[in-house]
């Protein structure tokens, strides 16, 4: 998993490596390692595969990519 911005920041880390899942499952296991996550969580966008998807049941199967995108500022 790729961590972007304030991503990256409340976990504390660009990149983690997660099991393999639903998108939904690999989610709670980042926050449950890093409970600061929890509050950016909700505003972020998901790109499995460069596939972007909002869906938290899309499996995310063994060597696959997660990019988390949260919001973005500036222009």
């Amino acid at each position: 998993m790729h961590l972007f911005a304030a991503a990256r920041a409340a976990v504390g880390a660009s990149v983690v490596t997660t099991p393999a899942g639903s998108l939904g499952q690999i989610l709670d296991v980042v926050e449950s390692a890093h409970p600061d996550f929890g509050a950016v969580r909700p505003r972020c966008s998901y790109l499995v595969d460069e596939v972007s998807t909002r869906d938290l049941g899309t499996i995310v199967a063994p060597g696959s990519r997660v990019d988390v995108l949260p919001p973005f500022a500036g222009g």
